[in-house]
């Protein structure tokens, strides 16, 4: 299939000579040439074009940049990294930043080298709330989140993640999540497997509900997380989040579907868009995860005696380069509840395979922090081997290549699980940017991603050293027409554009009332409850 020919008079800020041109969303597949200019795509032709750069680009696939929706790489070294894996948008929809406003001043006013985003975090919300003992005037994302983390711990409760909100703290919060969303925050963030004994099912709902008034997205990382064991299996606690985006009509984004019970998942999310609802979920390629060492989850009576899992064989100190015993555990959470650790999940290796060849089933690398071994972040020149964390940050992507071309998956179907999809989705949530990425198309923003098919590959690893290597393969990366990765080397330039809905005047924050939900939903005879001074209902004085 070709397109039509187009203009072959203008001399093009970029041209892409002969490469093999792939675009998912109309299954475009020949070799040709695109002619860049000003940010766009303005030609897709085999005519010969003239540019004031071209790249030779024979042999190699030119594919709609990689947009990873699950991006905690938000510091300079780990976007590096990044780019080197050939993605040019990443947002953190899942954990999402607080002060949203402020987050997306400060990225324009540094300049950023890929597209970037960011949801409203009920984690950084409640934190806000139920640890009011710290300062939290700046923008909070995952870069600066572990000094957060561990100020929160100093008094000996995390209250975010174990406090249970009453009604008026519930619309603080519900107050401040609409306000980010006000200023363009792309949805609500909720990982709610860290908060799992202190977020109510009615405040999860309430938060899916504000994000639902602007028609924006939830994505969650769901409240049971790593089990297999009734009743804390993943889809029960995906099904609470499911009920609540199928009652609000609402987009909802399912983070890392990577654990047990993913296969439910996959078909009830199938059939919601069979019946014409916006979900859909994410993987990423590896048989471990990464979070900080003081995640609820962790904790004795879940993972040993509920999950039935062995620190000493599970959970891995990228920056010791040792596994821990619980003993090592229970001092490094005391000691630095923030830092960020590697969990194995080896059930995990034998669903890889299948995560590879599901439709609208995407690519989300849940890149980390790029931090050495002393948890610090890297600067943006940093060697490689300086980086201490998962390998996931620097070669998801290039896996996904290299183990859909092992297992002979098409390269199509892989491209649109790393670009087309998201984009395809966030497009029908309204958001103009997304609408304009994630194809190769004449008109849409040229971000692209060129690689060789049959050598890409990921290089990074478990073992201290190699967490950040880079992925090969990836010659060229381009980002709103700029070139940023040119012949494997990440140029220090910054076009990256923010991804964001426009601010509007107005919130649509609704204050929930207890008694006032009563009265508009029971029996008006009934007597109404009371309330004590902590939101909690009473009857009947």
């Amino acid at each position: 299939m070709k397109p039509p020919g187009s203009p072959s008079h203008l001399t093009y800020d970029i041209v892409i000579r002969q490469g093999r041109v792939m675009d998912p969303e109309t299954n475009l597949d020949s070799v040709l040439n695109i002619g860049i200019k000003d940010g766009k795509i303005l030609a897709i032709t085999d005519a010969e074009l003239a540019g004031r750069e071209t790249l030779d680009a024979r042999g190699l696939v030119v594919a709609p940049g990689f947009i990873d929706t699950h991006f905690h790489a938000v510091d300079r070294f780990a976007t590096r990294l990044a780019l080197r894996d050939g993605v040019t948008t990443g947002m953190d929809l899942e954990l999402g930043s607080l002060h949203v406003k402020a987050w997306y001043d400060k990225k324009e006013k540094e300049g950023w080298q890929v597209n970037y985003g960011t949801t409203a975090s009920l984690n950084f919300t409640r934190m806000l709330v139920h640890d009011s003992e710290i300062t939290l005037d700046e923008p909070l994302d995952f870069s600066n989140a572990p000094e957060a983390l561990n100020a929160s711990a100093a008094d000996g409760v995390q209250g975010w993640s174990v406090s249970r909100s009453n009604l008026e703290q519930m619309n603080q919060i519900s107050r401040h999540l609409d306000e980010e969303l006000r200023q363009g925050a792309l949805g609500v963030g909720v990982g709610a497997a860290y908060m799992a004994r202190g977020m109510s099912s009615y405040e999860l709902f309430e938060a899916q509900r504000a994000a639902a008034r602007y028609g924006r997205l939830t994505a969650v990382h769901t409240r049971y997380h790593l089990s297999n064991q009734t009743p804390t299996e993943a889809p029960i606690a995906f099904d609470e989040v499911f009920a609540n985006a199928v009652l609000l009509d609402a987009p909802l984004l399912m983070a890392h579907d990577n654990d047990y019970g993913w296969w439910e998942i996959e078909e009830k999310l199938q059939m919601a868009r069979k019946k014409g609802l916006n979900m859909w979920s994410e993987y990423y390629p590896y048989d471990a995860g990464s979070t900080p060492v003081s995640a609820d989850f962790l904790r004795p009576e879940l993972w040993e005696e509920t999950y039935g899992n062995k620190y000493e064989e599970t959970l891995y100190d990228p920056r010791a380069d040792r596994f821990l015993d619980k003993a090592a555990y229970e001092a490094l959470k005391a000691r630095d509840p923030g830092q960020v650790i590697v969990v194995f999940m080896p059930q995990r290796k034998q669903w890889m395979t299948h995560w590879l060849t599901i439709p609208e089933m995407a690519v989300a690398s849940d890149a980390m922090a790029g931090v050495g071994t002393d948890g610090k972040l890297l600067p943006w020149d940093a060697e490689y081997s300086k980086y201490s964390g998962h390998p996931r940050t620097a070669g998801c992507f290039a896996k996904v290549l290299r183990l859909g071309r092992e297992q002979g998956v098409s390269l199509m179907l892989t491209l649109a699980q790393m670009s087309y999809w998201p984009a395809r989705h966030l497009g029908d949530a309204g958001l103009t940017s997304m609408q304009e990425r994630g194809r190769v198309q004449v008109g849409k923003v040229a971000d692209l991603t060129l690689f060789d098919p049959a050598t890409v590959t990921d290089r990074s690893t478990y073992k201290a050293g190699e967490n950040g290597l880079p992925s090969t393969g990836i010659p060229h990366v381009i980002v709103n027409g700029t070139l940023v990765v040119k012949d494997s080397e990440v140029l220090p330039v910054y076009p990256g554009q923010p991804i964001r809905y426009p601010v509007e005047e107005k919130g649509r924050y609704e204050e929930l009332s207890q008694n006032k939900w009563l009265s508009e939903h029971t029996v008006s005879a009934l007597p109404v409850p009371h309330s004590d001074d902590t939101g909690a209902a009473r009857c009947c004085d």
